[in-house]
Formats: C-alpha cells, structure tokens, sequence
C-alpha cells in the first residue's frame, strides 16, 4: 500500500484548520504579522496540497502597522454550510476576533465583521436545527488564578447580524487539573453527541490534544478517561517531532477520519527553525471516542495514504524566473503594504524593489519578499543587480526570524568600496560578521544550510561562486532563541537605511532548492 511522508505542509504553517466540500477539501492556517494572511490550500487526497490563495488579502482586511512578528492572525478555523465558506481567526492587537465569508474559497473573500468576543482561537458549528455557535478560549470568568488559567467558553452566534446572541457559557478548562492554555477549541457533532477538542499546556514541548464530550451542546462536557489522546510531551526533547497539537478531525466521503495537527521537528539540538508545520494523522473510534494514530499514539513520519483517489499536485518550479504578472502565492510580506514598493512590470523577467528608510530590524512593513524556509537542508540563491550610491544604501538575502533576530546577507558600500557583507542580529544588538571587498553591478548571492550550519556565498556566476563564511551557526533563527511562534523566512530585501532614496535592486530570480525529501511548496 502506498505510503506519504509527514509534514504535508512543511515550514510555517502552524495551526492547521480543515473542512470537507463533498470530496473536496481546503485547509488553512495561521499567518501571524506575513501579509497576505492565511494561506488557503485545496486537496482530494488530504495528503498532496495546492495553495489556491489567501484568505486575507487586502489591506482593508488585515491591518498589522506595528504588529511583532508572532502577534497578528492566531488560529483559523475553516467551515462550510450551505454554499457558503467561513473563516474566523483573532488579530491579535490589530481588531480582535473576526469572520470572512466567501462562496468561492479562491476569494474575494468579504471584509472583516467583528465580534465583541474576549479571547481568542475562534471556531464555529453550525447545528443540525440550524442554530450556529462560536468557540473561543479566555481568561476564566472568576479570573486567573495563574498564568494560562483560562477557559473553553461558547455563545450562539446570528448569521443575519454578525453578532453573538444571548448568554456566553464557559465549557470546560481540559483534562488535567490546573491546565494552562486550553486552547484551539473544535466542536463536532457526531452520532447526536457534542465532542469538544481542544490543546493544552502552551504550544511548547507540553502541548497535548484532549477531547470531551456532552449530550447538549451547551454541556456538561465530561472528558474522556483516556486524555491526552494525542501528545509527544512524555518522549522528552530528543525525539525528532516535538510539540505536537492543535488538532481539526475531518471525515472523508468514504468514511474514514483523519485529523491535520500542528508539530515540529528539532536538529541541532532541541531548536525549531523551521517553525510549527502541518501534519496529517488517522484516526479511528472505539467505544465513542476518538484515538488518533492507533498502535503507537504518536504522530509518525509515514502512514498509509487515506482511502481517496491520489491528486498529485504539480509542484511549482524551485526557480521562480518573475514572469509572471502577480507574485507567486508562496511570498508575502512583513506587515501590511501601505505603499507600492515593488514591481514585476517595469522590467520584464525582473523583481524590482525600492530602497526605502524602512529597515528589517524595526517593526515596520519594509522592502522584503520572503517565502519559508521547509527544509533542514537547502540552497536558496539569487541574481541581483544593484549598484549601493552610499553607505546607507543595502541590497541582498535576509534570513528572518524576526526584526530582533535575523542575517542579512547584503551588497552596500564601505567608504569608497562595495563590499558585501553578513549581518547577524541578536535580540536586536546587530554585528558585521564578516565582510569583504567585491565590485560590479551584478552578483550571485546563495545562501546554503545543513542543519544549523548556514554558509553565504557570491559571485560573478553560481559556478564560480566564492565563500563569504561558511557554517555560521544558525539557532539564533529557532524560537527556542528568539522566542515567539513563527518559522524562518527567506527573502530578497532592500533599504536605504533611514535616509529617503530613489535606488532601486532588481532581482533576475530567485531558486530555492531543499534537498531532506519534502515537497518543496
């Protein structure tokens, strides 16, 4: 029997929410402060995935000025009911809890509707007599008695008025006594009875999956015996997939229930920087509850493939030549554009971007296209043409865990030389790493790395490439260092450093090459 390999969706995409359209199915996840936000997928297999947009693509839905990288968009959930599909998510300090809706998943989806609801990770359901409920965690109703002492709670939500009705009613507070963070809540109706899945104990190496259930949806909801039915937390900080939660369960048309989960996997030591990818795990029921990856009760590397007809999925090409009208969906952005900084029009073939005051190290929406890093081994690299007309002036590959932690690997101007240049920002105290002399308008810049070894390298082509430095330590791009819950970008970047200025990089391509077995988009 044919076999798939876990993640399905490797590098950063974190909190996986899923719903079934007869046999078709659309996954989305969080986005944080990257704009555009949530990036949507579309599959008929569960296992081989095409991203067909984003959910949040306009300004006018997704403002983040100022965000930090892990606050904006927490914690999609995905439903549909009755030819119409809906989104609803937290923008943490940019609005609160909101839905979208759209009856086509390609967009446009509608502008934000707000809701007066505490907390966050929203999720819906939508009730056989009609009646539709909105699932969120907060801060418990007497108040915290500890950090992460917070509540599973519920409230009817009207369709017509966007507006939550009638009385909020707390649910429950997970399987353990004293549980922090039950979060990433989910309400299923099945066979007449109400399940409740939530994680607990933070998004760290305690994080676990636990279920409850009632004969009423508004409860009382009693866990099952067997909680947690899914954690990586008594495997220790050694064991290659870590951090394992934050489930959404899905039945196929055939009748089997998979469930799309968020984990990590470690190297060079208990350090992420790849950040919290997507994972896809079966399940089955016995004695009415679910139990996810039967016979070990672990996620796993591989699995039978689910009973669908496989969809292969074209995987785009690992070079993106710029041809295109629009930027492919795999780039984003830092924060909300308020300006055009960047074009694919004035040179045909070519990714222009404008030197702009914005820096990466501020929290701004600065001159950068990234995509994630996905691989523990890859090779990125580029074609740029810039000419740096004073010191301020930089140009080249940033490596980006956040503004406070990040490399760039930069073309710019030392006195009277160009020279090229690696930076290392730590907790936001920067510092030349190396640099060295180089002329000429046009360079190659690739950035190779092998687990947490990062080597930077430059050229007048890629076949003659010169070291800059090799096996420069990169844990400073896991979260486990720079805190936070977001992945590694890899992304072209230019700046003028403060001062106004009418330079221009282009950029001819951009090839991103991971070589550990996972599809590479």
């Amino acid at each position: 029997m044919k076999t798939f390999i876990n993640p399905i969706l490797p590098g950063f995409y974190p909190d996986p929410s899923i719903c079934r359209v007869k046999e078709d199915y659309y996954l989305v996840t969080s986005s944080f402060a990257y704009y555009p936000g949530v990036p949507i997928f579309h599959s008929r297999d569960l296992v081989n995935w095409k991203q067909i947009g984003h959910v949040l693509d306009r300004p006018s839905q997704l403002p983040l000025d100022g965000l930090g990288q892990s606050r904006g968009i927490f914690a999609p959930t995905i439903r549909y009911n009755d030819g119409v599909f809906y989104m609803i998510t937290t923008n943490m300090d940019g609005g609160g809890n909101f839905i979208v809706t759209a009856t086509d998943p390609c967009g446009p989806w509608t502008n934000p509707y707000y809701l007066d609801a505490q907390g966050m990770d929203p999720s819906l359901l939508f009730d056989d007599d009609g009646k539709v409920y909105y699932t969120g965690t907060r801060p418990t109703e007497e108040g915290p008695k500890y950090d992460g002492n917070w509540e599973i709670w519920l409230q009817e939500l009207d369709l017509q008025s966007m507006k939550l009705i009638g009385k909020p009613l707390g649910l429950w507070r997970g399987a353990l006594r004293e549980a922090i963070w039950p979060e990433g809540p989910h309400i299923y109706k099945i066979n007449g009875e109400y399940y409740l899945m939530i994680s607990e104990g933070g998004t760290g190496p305690q994080h676990a999956v636990s279920v409850a259930r009632s004969n009423t949806i508004c409860g009382p909801y009693v866990g099952n015996p067997g909680n947690p039915i899914l954690t990586h937390r008594h495997l220790g900080k050694k064991y290659p997939i870590v951090n394992v939660g934050h489930c959404d369960l899905v039945e196929t048309q055939n009748g089997e229930w998979w469930a799309v989960a968020l984990a990590s996997r470690i190297y060079g030591g208990y350090y992420r920087n790849l950040g919290r990818e997507t994972y896809l795990v079966p399940v089955i029921w016995e004695d009415g509850w679910p139990v996810m990856s039967a016979g070990t009760g672990k996620v796993e590397l591989t699995y039978n493939m689910p009973n669908l007809p496989e969809n292969k999925v074209i995987v785009p090409s690992v070079c993106d030549d710029f041809d295109e009208d629009t930027l492919n969906f795999r780039w984003n952005f830092i924060r909300t554009p308020r300006e055009e900084f960047f074009s694919l029009s004035e040179r045909k073939g070519y990714l222009r971007l404008n030197l702009r005051p914005e820096r990466i190290t501020q929290r701004v929406n600065p001159s950068f296209v990234g995509r994630r890093q996905q691989h523990i081994k890859f090779s990125a690299s580029t074609l740029m043409e810039f000419t740096p007309l004073s010191e301020n002036e930089v140009a080249g590959i940033v490596l980006l865990q956040s503004n406070d932690f990040n490399f760039s690997f930069i073309y710019t101007k030392n006195g009277d030389e160009t020279v090229i240049r690696l930076i290392k920002c730590t907790g936001g105290d920067e510092k030349i790493i190396v640099e060295k002399a180089v002329r000429g308008t046009t360079l190659y810049l690739k950035v190779e790395a092998d687990g947490q070894d990062y080597s930077f390298y430059y050229g007048e082509s890629l076949e003659k490439c010169i070291v800059l430095i090799e096996n420069v330590d990169g844990r400073i791009l896991s979260t486990d260092v720079a805190g936070g819950f977001v992945g590694t970008e890899i992304g072209l970047y230019a700046s003028s450093n403060g001062i106004k200025s009418d330079n221009k990089a282009y950029f001819d391509w951009f090839k991103y090459y991971g070589e550990d077995g996972f599809n590479n988009d």
